[in-house]
């Protein structure tokens, strides 16, 4: 089977269109159609119904089209890896937003390096959009970010950080069996603000409260919520993750709040569609120890 025809089909039901996949593919309109031609003879079946300049997948051609577009990755996939057969990644280029970069990265920076020993790790700490940014323009490898959607990039769900309430340990929470949103609203609140959908939904929970919380402190910074909220100035929200050696040291204590649900802080593994050197599958693995290692006693 001809791969070029192949990736003419896979063209044309990208764009919509045969004369924009001919242009993308630097061929001209009636090769592009001959290609589709000869696939279609070579699978015995048609893949498209046409009525004059229109056109529509047929059911067999619906079905074909996942099979198409793996066989073009894999075969892409496969003449870079004989491209850089020979060449050995010294560099991984990571960028991350500020509290992977303080509570992720260190314990998994660890674990890479014992599968590429030799390679120099450069890091860049940005917010969500300037790391998009950087990855498009291949000024970084992968990024751990919020949640992204773009044409050219995978994204892959990395980490779930749940949401609680943390109190210093001497708050009266602590010996409290049950505790309310409507508990919580009547405490000096530290707001840590990350500009995630979960902390929008803690917002709805009290919006529907017949009085507002008492916002006294809204930070923007995950150590400055923490020491507040450990010298007494209120209670927080925040996420698991980055409270685990104040925990650890009895600074401060989890609260159970039933309202919450399953809120979490989600961090995403991004990387360029078809990337040449691609680290997913080794940050995911250092993933898998890091959480053993957090879950060890």
């Amino acid at each position: 089977m001809n791969i070029e025809n192949i990736e003419a089909f896979v063209y044309v039901i990208h764009f919509n269109s045969f004369n924009k996949a001919a242009d993308a593919l630097f061929l001209s309109q009636p090769s592009v159609t001959a290609r589709i031609q000869s696939l279609e003879r070579e699978l015995n079946t048609l893949l498209f119904d046409r009525e004059g300049r229109n056109f529509t997948l047929t059911e067999k051609g619906k079905q074909f089209l996942p099979f198409a577009q793996q066989i073009l990755q894999t075969y892409k996939k496969g003449k870079q890896q004989l491209q850089n057969l020979n060449t050995t990644p010294n560099e991984l280029r990571i960028g991350c937003t500020v509290s992977v970069s303080n509570y992720v990265i260190p314990d998994i920076l660890p674990i890479i390096k014992k599968e590429y020993r030799n390679l120099q790790i450069k890091l860049t700490t940005a917010p969500t959009e300037t790391i998009l940014e950087k990855l498009l323009n291949k000024e970084i490898d992968i990024g751990f970010v919020r949640n992204v959607t773009h044409p050219h990039v995978d994204c892959a769900g990395f980490y779930q950080d749940p949401i609680r309430l943390f109190v210093h340990q001497r708050h009266p929470f602590v010996k409290k069996e049950q505790i309310t949103i409507e508990d919580v609203s009547r405490e000096s609140l530290v707001f840590f603000e990350c500009g995630s959908l979960d902390w929008i939904k803690i917002h709805r929970l009290f919006a529907t409260l017949d009085r507002p919380p008492q916002i006294e402190y809204q930070i923007d910074n995950l150590e400055t919520a923490k020491k507040l909220v450990a010298s007494g100035m209120g209670v927080s929200f925040l996420p698991d993750l980055c409270v685990r050696q104040e925990v650890k040291d009895g600074l401060l204590v989890p609260i159970h709040i039933p309202a919450l649900g399953g809120l979490s802080l989600r961090t995403n593994l991004i990387s360029l569609k078809e990337a040449a050197n691609d680290f997913t599958h080794v940050c995911l693995e250092a993933l898998k120890e890091m959480k053993l290692k957090i879950s060890s006693p």
